[in-house]
């Protein structure tokens, strides 16, 4: 496992021991950060369910202002500070240690980009979509990237939440939800 591309490039990234996490495969990181490769640099990012920090460590790497890393393991947390120390890439990163749905009901902040790839089975993404649309963390044009697998068809958020596309990739698939913007916003812009 390694960074694609960025301040970081080609450093290699220590993964957990065991099955319980499943990190990314190349070919569909490859594919989610072409797909998000104009959405990255400035922004502000959530890596929900971050297992080893790759997704954050990737974004980080290619220039986001700043990414959150939320993870339950506490081998997991230590693996992600790990991995940004040897990437150099703390400055811009703040983990935490807990419960992904918590954090959601208590995050003070929006986010621009937040990347969710729970357990396939254990129910937490349609969860965590749900509730990332019902307190709108969100900022306006924001875009949520789920993992999940392939033949497994994800909920229809309501507004200003829509379905952008689905990718697929052998049997991961990548779900790419977008927020519409405020009205207030886009009348400021007219």
């Amino acid at each position: 496992m390694r960074v694609i591309t960025g301040s970081a490039r080609g450093r290699r990234l220590r993964e957990l021991e065991g099955m319980e996490t499943r990190p990314t495969t190349d070919r569909v990181k490859e594919g989610m950060f072409s797909i998000l490769q104009f959405d990255i640099e400035g922004r502000r990012v959530l890596d929900l369910f971050a297992g080893t920090g790759q997704l954050g460590i990737e974004c980080l790497s290619r220039g986001a202002a700043e990414v959150t890393f939320v993870d339950r393991r506490g081998d997991a947390v230590r693996l992600i500070r790990e991995n940004l120390r040897v990437t150099n890439l703390e400055a811009g990163a703040r983990v935490i240690a807990g419960d992904a749905m918590e954090y959601l009901r208590t995050a003070k902040q929006r986010f621009d980009l937040v990347f969710l790839d729970p357990p396939y089975a254990s129910g937490l993404l349609e969860t965590a979509l749900e509730e990332i649309a019902r307190i709108d963390i969100l900022s306006p044009h924001g875009i949520i990237v789920a993992e999940h697998p392939a033949d497994h068809v994800l909920p229809v958020l309501a507004p200003p939440y829509r379905l952008h596309r689905v990718y697929r990739y052998g049997k991961i698939g990548l779900s790419v939800y977008h927020r519409g913007a405020n009205q207030e916003n886009e009348e400021q812009r007219s």
